[in-house]
């Protein structure tokens, strides 16, 4: 499970900003997923559960905003959602379709103390 590394990868930005700004306590993480990206919100969620135990965002709560997937049809270049990374252009059934957005995981926001 991958997400497990993930979880640990988005402590250790939520760290690093503390040391930055100078916050005491994480209330809240806003994680943006892409639909496109791979990671399953809810093993994030268990993931980032185990992680943050006995830091300064213990207790802390994880809320995924989930991004749509979307392409760019080689076809008939147009921008269209797109559902999984290999599916056929929605438009005109074509091929190939380049995500474009939907592949992305970032730290939005956070709430602090």
């Amino acid at each position: 499970m991958h997400e497990m590394s993930l979880a640990m990868g988005v402590l250790q930005i939520v760290e690093e900003a503390a040391f930055e700004q100078h916050f005491q306590r994480v209330k809240t993480v806003f994680l943006e997923i892409g639909e496109l990206a791979a990671v399953e919100p809810e093993a994030m969620r268990f993931c980032f559960e185990a992680v943050i135990r006995g830091t300064l965002a213990e207790g802390a709560v994880l809320k995924v905003v989930e991004v749509a997937g979307e392409g760019l049809c080689f076809n008939c270049h147009q921008t269209v959602p797109l559902a999984a990374r290999y599916d056929p252009c929605p438009a005109c059934g074509g091929y190939p379709v380049q995500a474009t957005g939907g592949t992305e995981m970032r730290v939005k926001e956070l709430e602090v103390e």
